[in-house]
């Protein structure tokens, strides 16, 4: 038995020939198409693995064509059934940013899977549980781990993967920097208190190269306002062990001036994660940005 991505795996009764289930074929675990399958069921929308019996047999689909529903890009077409709300799984959001941090298409990442790309796009967006293989695939060609979509790592520290043999540490431009610092994310910012130092993690934006964030008048972040402080962003990618972090030195100074707390206010890309009332804006001017990124040797 032989099958490709979209074609319909029937089961039928041993005793009438009736179909007894049926469901699309999502997943390939081989290359020339021999079983097990991943297979979508018809009657329930769950995806199982297949080891097809005797009673069961390929409906083929037309391969030319691009896959029901897409374009050649893998693009919803205007024929395709309308799309439900998106309300993504833990492991959908995790798949969905790995393929948009690795710039991969939805239709790229599918193929490297070896699974449809309507099934992929339906992962990214509600709810699903993909079997470990299927899981296993993904985290291949998006060049990570099975535990790290799931969430495995999620409450331990990055950095935990095994050392490059040959690793190459260089200092980023001050145009990289503020390439990585992007428009928005969290860092940490470094204060001074009255108990000694503290690093703190806050929501940020960046806006005019200047950094903001909010917070409340007497908590931690608000510490050193009127003094310089120091803000640090990083990623690390445990999976291919490398990563960089930027490291920004500036005066913390309160925004008061209505117009720049409206504008900020009105560009935040997300409310505070630590929640509570934190209306307070402080800025960061950078007097200084370095940075450094780990790499394998030969990139």
């Amino acid at each position: 038995m032989r099958a490709h991505l979209g074609d319909r795996l029937v089961v039928e009764s041993p005793t009438t020939g009736a179909t007894r289930r049926d469901g699309e074929i999502v997943g390939l675990h081989h290359a020339d198409g021999t079983p097990p399958y991943e297979v979508r069921w018809s009657d329930t929308h769950e995806v199982t693995l297949v080891f097809p019996g005797p009673d069961a047999h390929v409906h083929p689909v037309e391969h030319e064509a691009p896959w029901p529903g897409t374009s050649e890009a893998g693009a919803v077409s205007a024929t395709a059934p309308p799309k439900r709300a998106s309300n993504p799984g833990d492991i959908g959001r995790r798949v969905a940013v790995e393929r948009r941090r690795k710039g991969l298409s939805l239709a790229d990442t599918a193929r490297r899977a070896r699974i449809a790309p309507e099934y992929l796009a339906y992962l990214e967006e509600q709810p699903a549980d993909p079997t470990t293989m299927t899981l296993i695939n993904l985290a291949d060609a998006l060049g990570t781990t099975a535990a790290a979509l799931r969430g495995g790592g999620v409450e331990l520290p990055p950095g935990q993967g095994h050392a490059l043999l040959h690793p190459q540490l260089r200092d980023l431009s001050p145009e990289e920097c503020r390439a990585r610092l992007s428009t928005h994310g969290v860092g940490r910012i470094a204060v001074s208190t009255p108990d000694g130092p503290a690093v703190v993690p806050v929501n940020y934006q960046v806006v005019d190269d200047t950094i903001a964030f909010r917070t409340a008048p007497h908590s931690v972040p608000a510490a050193d306002v009127g003094a310089d402080v120091a803000f640090e962003v990083d990623h690390v990618d445990d999976a291919m062990s490398q990563g960089w972090s930027v490291l920004v030195v500036g005066p913390a100074r309160v925004v008061t001036e209505p117009d720049a707390v409206r504008r900020l206010t009105e560009s935040a890309h997300t409310e505070p994660w630590a929640g509570g009332p934190r209306e307070m804006w402080v800025s960061i001017r950078p007097t200084r940005i370095t940075g450094r990124r780990i790499t394998p040797a030969d990139r």
